[in-house]
């Protein structure tokens, strides 16, 4: 039965490692619901009259909100709803969409409102496109490496930041204006009517229904300057060309990315599902190996924020210490006392350890990660001394003549209390860990998990395993 036992714990761990999933932190939803509103082309004043007060009035009749808090920008309005500790997000999520659909005091401007719960998602590592290059050349070169990186099986997300978006200016003199007689609202609306992607409904037919969608929709500055904002009595027309000029160019921000003072578009690379930090930075590497020498002239590619290197690094650690750990076991015991209960009392450790594995899937949103590689490194200290007790205890009984089952089970009892308290005050000591609230309890929930289970399965196995062994 002991050896059926620990063979359990062994094969079962060894076949659930791989079917656990890997990321560099713990990744799960904030308490947190984001609402945002594009405005496009208001003041932060007209964002607060016009945006954030009409949600704000909405999303105060909804539940389960701390705190509302919410930020004017030009051109758009973000408001931030803190949950309760005790609400079910969902459900909140789903009453704050609602309330702000049945707004109906919004300019005519301003844009459908996102509303979305924020994550804690999982940057593994980024490309760094940089450069003496323009910002439409660095752009069009990121635009590839992220396309490409996605034409691959083990990557699924990969984001552009530190890339201004595009914006389409028509640049057009007052003057010019006046000697034509027209506003700048004729040209906006023109402008409007001309790109547009509407539905336009379905019509049924003998073979089938055929969806009908008005496609008129513009994407470059040439395709707008053929757009007619009047025509003249004479028939001829007055276009955005007659009136200025249409420049493609980018929005103006706050922010720009830079690398080693060259202008720079940074490609993100995340992880998602079943996917390796590892694996996704392997991939990256080997995807800036095979086409740095085929960049523009002027362009180069570096890697930035690469956080799988913190997790390789961090499980080195582990294996490295498990190993000293192993060692300095096997020698102490096997110098001081004897080689098979050396051997047994140390099989311990790896048994523990990788039994473990076993249990870990069963809790939500648990992973190997930084924070459960931490309380693994943690728990090295711990799970032997129960087996080096119970080991010594029976030891001390055959050295006195005792027959060797006896030994084992009389040693056993001996030492029975004292091991099971000494293991069970450790495991009280982190279990208040599993009871804070909020991000902070999400994000640190799994060292006391770790650090309660590894132990206790050390404790089975010292009681259980090492006995029949020494027996």
């Amino acid at each position: 039965a002991a050896n059926v036992f620990m063979l359990f714990l062994t094969a079962g761990g060894l076949f659930a490692i791989p079917r656990i999933k890997q990321e560099v932190f713990p990744e799960f939803e904030l308490d947190l619901v984001l609402i945002n509103v594009p405005y496009p082309g208001a003041s932060p004043e007209e964002v607060e009259q016009a945006v954030i007060l009409p949600v704000e009035e909405a999303v105060r009749a909804v539940d389960g909100i701390k705190e509302v808090r919410s930020t004017a920008a030009e051109g758009v309005g973000v408001i931030t709803c803190e949950l309760l500790l005790s609400a079910n997000g969902d459900r909140v999520l789903a009453d704050i969409k609602s309330a702000v659909d049945r707004i109906t005091s919004f300019p005519a401007d301003v844009e459908e409102p996102v509303v979305s719960r924020p994550q804690l998602r999982g940057e593994v590592i980024s490309v760094v496109v940089y450069g003496d290059q323009g910002e439409a050349e660095l752009r069009a070169v990121a635009e590839r490496v992220r396309d490409d990186l996605l034409q691959d099986d083990g990557i699924t997300t990969v984001e552009l930041s530190g890339i201004r978006p595009l914006e389409i200016s028509v640049e057009i003199s007052q003057d010019r204006l006046r000697s034509f007689g027209l506003t700048h609202r004729d040209v906006a609306d023109a402008i409007r009517a001309a790109s547009v992607d509407l539905p336009g409904g379905s019509l049924r037919t003998s073979s089938g229904e055929i969806l009908i969608r008005t496609t008129e929709r513009r994407e470059r500055g040439t395709e707008f300057e053929d757009i007619v904002v009047r025509m003249r009595p004479d028939g001829s027309r007055i276009t955005l060309a007659d009136l200025g000029e249409v420049v493609d160019g980018f929005r103006e921000v706050d922010t720009a990315a830079s690398y080693n003072g060259h202008r720079a578009v940074m490609v993100q690379v995340f992880r998602v599902g079943d996917q390796t930090p590892l694996d996704i930075a392997a991939t990256v590497h080997e995807y800036i190996e095979t086409h740095e020498p085929d960049l523009p002239p002027g362009v180069s590619f570096a890697t930035w924020n690469d956080r799988s290197d913190f997790y390789e690094q961090r499980i080195d650690l582990l294996l490295s210490n498990a190993y000293i750990g192993l060692v300095l076991v096997l020698v102490c015991l096997g110098l001081f006392l004897e080689i098979r209960l050396a051997f047994w009392v140390t099989m311990g450790i790896p048994i523990s350890f990788i039994g473990s594995m076993i249990f870990l899937p069963m809790v939500p949103n648990a992973s190997i990660n930084m924070i459960s590689l931490f309380a693994f490194i943690l728990t090295l200290g711990m799970v032997v001394d129960d087996a080096i007790v119970v080991g010594e205890a029976v030891y001390t009984l055959r050295s006195k003549g005792v027959p060797p089952m006896r030994a084992a089970i009389e040693g056993v009892k001996e030492v029975f209390a004292p091991v099971v308290f000494a293991i069970l005050t450790t495991c009280i000591f982190f279990v208040p860990l599993l009871l804070v609230p909020g991000t902070f309890g999400k994000f640190f929930m799994q060292i006391p998990i770790v650090v309660i289970l590894v132990p206790l399965l050390s404790l089975a196995e010292s009681l259980l395993v090492l006995p029949a062994h020494l027996g």
